[in-house]
């Protein structure tokens, strides 16, 4: 299994259950491992046989973006969904940070795997 990944990606949204979350929008940093076979993208050298991270950073910044949930959690369920079944992934794995959530963290949030790895 291969994986491509983005790391460190910086999504400004409406995030959290406090009324005063609900009028700001926060940022959230998302890293994405995506499992793919870049055997045939490395023969060809053709971005047509990979996985294009632009084409999904611009995907999730625009769901994201738009999304207002509650939590990370479900967050990071969408998110995944949309890696597998958009993307035609075989597994992901989603980690959403929703830093300055907890005084005193660095980070705070979440990781899911899903798919077959």
């Amino acid at each position: 299994m291969d994986i491509i990944y983005l790391h460190d990606l910086k999504i400004e949204c409406v995030i959290g259950i406090w009324e005063w979350e609900r009028r700001i929008k926060q940022t959230v940093i998302l890293d994405l491992d995506m499992a793919t076979d870049i055997r045939r993208a490395a023969a060809t050298d053709h971005i047509d046989d990979t996985l294009n991270y632009k084409a999904v950073a611009k995907r999730i910044i625009q769901f994201v973006g738009d999304s207002q949930f509650q939590l990370v959690e479900t967050m990071a369920e969408k998110v995944a969904e949309i890696l597998l079944a958009e993307f035609k992934l075989k597994w992901a794995r989603v980690r959403i940070n929703k830093r300055g959530a907890v005084r005193g963290a660095g980070d705070v949030g979440v990781i899911i795997e899903r798919g077959e790895k």
